[in-house]
């Protein structure tokens, strides 16, 4: 059953167009307008599965006016179902700007389960993924995005990135160029689709992977990383009776940072050390 006055927020297919819940297309059938990142791209899901609902764009050039119309509509009683060209609406896709506006003036909002990307490649990788962070599509060019990719020299869990196809090859090289080649890399490629593929390895082989046939560069790509592996370093009794002596005569943060550099240790495991002696002392 459809509300009035909602917009619902419906993820579609990436791929394999089986991957649509029904009640997606229940949403989809039953609302008044359906505002689509693409609509021509969103017609011909709409007519492979016989939907004559109207359809508006919204996209990232016109959310701000579409944003307003939209809300109005809404307010009028009118429902409204949020689709992006393929997975999850907002994630690496417009319509951040038409939830936060329907949130702050108390419009209801539903959010459907449906294909993300993202998730669906990160669950099949074999990397670790009790913790993790997705972070869109890379910088297009070398400079910014060797920088980004500086970020993850301490990274300790996993990171997810979307990638053109274009720039797919060049990115790989960036990441062996700047983290190194131990990290653990997962590529999906054309998730859902009949070319499904994921490639495992060092970033030098997944470049080698790519680079042997032209093709294997075309189509839509996850890219994942692995963290550095979190190895805890025991600290040396006589780093940790330095700290001791110190802790009664300087601020803890500043001992730790003493001890630390002396003894070529990290400050937050000495800091930690630090608020472990006062608990052993209580």
């Amino acid at each position: 059953m459809i509300e009035s006055a909602t917009l619902y927020i419906v993820p579609t297919p990436i791929g394999n167009l089986d991957d649509i819940s029904p009640r997606a297309l229940e949403t989809l059938k039953s609302v008044n307008w359906i505002a689509a990142e693409d609509t021509r791209h969103t017609h011909k899901l709409l007519q492979h599965f016989t939907i004559s609902t109207r359809t508006m764009s919204l996209h990232e050039h016109n959310e701000d006016k579409r944003t307003a119309m939209l809300c109005q509509r809404l307010k009028e009683g009118e429902s409204v179902a949020l689709v992006s060209d393929a997975g999850t609406p907002l994630i690496s896709d417009p319509g951040f700007v038409l939830v936060r506006r329907c949130r702050e003036e108390g419009i209801n909002v539903i959010a459907l389960p449906g294909p993300c990307a993202a998730i669906t490649a990160l669950s099949a990788s074999g990397l670790p993924t009790d913790r993790f962070m997705f972070e869109g599509f890379l910088p297009p060019k070398t400079g910014p995005r060797s920088h980004v990719l500086e970020t993850l020299k301490e990274r300790t869990f996993t990171t997810v990135y979307y990638e053109a196809p274009r720039r797919v090859l060049d990115t790989i090289n960036d990441v062996k160029k700047t983290l190194g080649n131990e990290r653990h890399i997962v590529l999906a490629k054309e998730l859902t689709k009949t070319f499904e593929t994921y490639v495992v390895g060092s970033a030098e082989s997944v470049a080698e992977w790519l680079e042997a046939d032209p093709v294997r560069q075309k189509g839509e790509f996850v890219l994942m990383i692995s963290g550095v592996e979190d190895v805890p370093r025991e600290l040396p009794p006589e780093a940790l009776a330095l700290l001791s002596s110190l802790k009664p005569v300087l601020p803890l943060k500043k001992a730790a940072a003493i001890v630390a550099e002396h003894y070529n240790l990290k400050k937050n495991a000495l800091y930690q050390a630090g608020l472990d002696m006062d608990d052993s002392q209580h």
